[in-house]
């Protein structure tokens, strides 16, 4: 099996990357990224299999794409500008790598033809929770530039299911955490306050810590993936939310690393993140239902993995990254 990873040095794709290079020697994975947020670090393991391929390049780029996508029977396309506040300081450079970059990847797949192509979109296109626990039904009220960015490029997917019949999977998953989550700058919440806290430094919680997150653990997550590429089901609506059903505060997310650390520690409040939604609650019944999905993982499981594999691991890997 031929699979193309686009973002595959990035925190997903580089577990991605991992698990179908070990899967089997047959599986031939081509790591597209452009590291513009991604590191090396995060595939090292990798670089010296037979059976990975490493192209430093961008999916804006569609002649690099043509050339990469023939005879290709999966794409993951996971490449993208993530970060709510990056796309409001940069709204252009976010719509041209999420909705141009999409639209890339999906003419070339409709050249190409391969068997399966799965989209990551995110759950943060639903913007203010309307209802609790949200569904793929929920409407698209995304209030910040890189929200916009994912409802276009979703739509685009959809079009061209609609129109060339292409089969894209759109998978909505809710915030995930894990090894190799960025742990500075526009990293994710849960590596930054454990960095922190390993530092003998509070968490820095944006707002009064009230808004609530989904979080799964990047072990579910991956396998998520894995069962909508191995489903041959093509009867069923191509948008699926995954998640664990189950919501946590920002301020008990970070009291929690703070036990699971030992530390005297107590976090500091600033001010709110503008375009920041309240709460993101999974309803995940339809993965549930369709791949008989369930998360493996409870939160505090999660956080005591990733805690112990940072630091055995992550805090000498990353110092170097400010």
């Amino acid at each position: 099996m031929k699979i193309l990873v686009t973002g595959g040095a990035g925190f997903l794709g580089s577990h991605i990357c991992e698990k179908y290079v070990n899967e089997s020697e047959e599986n031939k994975v081509i790591c597209l990224d452009n590291f513009s947020n991604a590191d090396l670090f995060n595939i090292r393991s990798l670089l010296g299999k037979r059976n990975f391929r490493l192209v430093n390049g961008d999916i804006r780029d569609k002649d690099l794409l043509d050339k990469l996508m023939p005879n290709v029977d999966v794409v993951f396309h996971l490449a993208a500008q993530i970060h709510v506040d990056k796309s409001i300081i940069n709204p252009k450079d976010t719509y041209d790598t999420n909705v141009t970059g999409t639209l890339n990847v999906l003419e070339s797949a409709r050249t190409h033809d391969p068997k399966k192509i799965i989209i990551a979109s995110t759950s943060e296109i639903y913007g203010p929770a309307k209802y609790n626990p949200m569904d793929e039904n929920h409407p698209l009220e995304a209030p910040h530039p890189y929200g916009a960015s994912k409802i276009a490029a979703d739509r685009m997917a959809l079009a061209y299911n609609k129109t060339y019949n292409l089969g894209v999977d759109i998978i909505r998953c809710f915030n995930f955490f894990g090894p190799r989550q960025k742990d500075s700058g526009y990293g994710g919440a849960i590596s930054i306050f454990t960095k922190r806290v390993l530092n003998n430094q509070p968490p820095i919680i944006y707002g009064d810590g009230s808004q609530t997150r989904d979080y799964t653990y990047i072990k579910d997550i991956v396998r998520a993936y894995d069962l909508v590429m191995k489903s041959d089901n093509k009867d069923h609506d191509r948008i699926v939310n995954f998640g664990t059903g189950v919501e946590v505060s920002i301020l008990d997310l970070a009291n929690k690393i703070i036990k699971i650390v030992g530390k005297d520690l107590k976090p500091v409040f600033v001010s709110p993140r503008p375009g920041e939604v309240n709460r993101l609650h999974c309803d995940y019944s339809k993965a549930k239902e369709i791949y008989n999905f369930s998360p493996e993982y409870t939160i505090d499981q999660g956080l005591s993995e990733f805690i112990d594999w940072y630091k055995n691991f992550k805090s000498e890997e990353w110092t170097k990254i400010g």
